[in-house]
This record gives structure tokens, sequence and C-alpha cells, in this order.
């Protein structure tokens, strides 16, 4: 007999879209070890997705790869008035100019991060936990905040550096698509703590 596959309950909200299905059982809170530019990757769908859905934003996401680079850190921080010009005419990607410009901003911001004071992205990330998954051990999904002290605190420390659309909700919810949080309840298949 096959055990039956238990997901986090909001993704029965989006229980017909195999994108937020896959979403949920191969990166959403995984603690992996992302590469920098997979980082920024993220960071930068979750400031696309501020005010819209997180299904948009993944709808968005291979066209968004497409128009910065592959997230190449480097490349996005070289970007100009015209490729900002150029991506806020493309129909493919969320036409936002703040957070296209925003998304410019904080390459240069990871890139000078980098270059004084951390090896890498993920060291800064996880620097505020010391390396350590916080484990909330979510019963019901409504027990999970949309953001807490540490989003808080990080969200300051970002913003201090010089990050844009960076507030605790949303890094809330960054730390909880890198793993830095896990918020997988408890009798999820998917929950790093059942592996």
């Amino acid at each position: 007999m096959v055990a039956k596959i238990k997901r986090c309950a909001w993704v029965n909200n989006y229980q017909y879209s195999k994108l937020m299905t896959d979403y949920h059982d191969k990166e959403w809170g995984q603690p992996n070890q992302y590469s920098d530019s997979q980082l920024f990757e993220l960071l930068t769908l979750e400031v696309f997705q501020a005010g819209l859905s997180w299904e948009t934003s993944l709808k968005r996401r291979s066209a968004m790869i497409k128009a910065f680079y592959a997230f190449n850190i480097d490349r996005v921080a070289e970007m100009t008035e015209k490729d900002i010009l150029r991506l806020k005419t493309n129909p493919e990607i969320i036409n936002n100019t703040l957070k296209i410009t925003a998304t410019i901003h904080n390459a240069k911001i990871i890139k000078q991060l980098t270059s004084y004071s951390f090896d890498s992205f993920s060291d800064y990330m996880w620097s505020f936990t010391d390396g350590q998954v916080i484990n909330h051990h979510i019963i019901d999904n409504i027990d999970i905040p949309s953001q807490n002290e540490l989003s808080q605190l990080v969200s300051k420390d970002m913003k201090k550096r010089g990050f844009k659309f960076i507030g605790p909700v949303i890094v809330y919810s960054y730390m909880q698509a890198i793993g830095i949080i896990n918020d997988h309840e408890q009798n999820c298949s998917f929950n790093p703590d059942n592996f």
C-alpha cells in the first residue's frame, strides 16, 4: 500500500495548480545550499510577488530568469536605464518599474555585501540564525505568522544595508522559501524534519 502524500494546508488553495504543488514539494522550505544567484532569484520573486499571488510570480518565473540574465548578480547589477525601459515593456514579466529598479539595486547591494562583509549572500542570510533552521513545529497553517521578531530584525538590517522592497512580511516569506524558517506542517510529507 502506498502512503498518502500529505501537504501543507495552504497548498489546497492551489490544488489544481501543478506549478504551486511542485513549488511546495520541491522547493519551499527546503534548507538547500542555494547559490547566491538562486537566493537572489527567490528574493526577486518575493519582491515581485508583493501585492500579487505567489502563483502569479511563479507563472512569470521563466520569463524573469531570462529577463534578469538567470539572476547573475554581476550582470543584473550592471543593468542600465535602457534595460529598465526594455523590461517595462516586456509582457512576459510583471511590469512594475519600482520592482524592476529595486531588483537591479538589490543586485548592487548583494555585490557590496559579498565584497566587503560576507563570503556569500547565503552566509549573510544564515548569519541571523547561526546557520540553524528555525522550526516552528506547525500543526495548522493558521498558526503561521506573516512576520516575527526575526523577520523584523533581518528586514531592519537589510534596509540599513540599502536593500529595497524588503519589509518584515516579505523577509518572513523569503526565509520560509529558502528554508531558514521551517513552517511546513508537522504531518506534511515534505517537511524536512520528516526525511
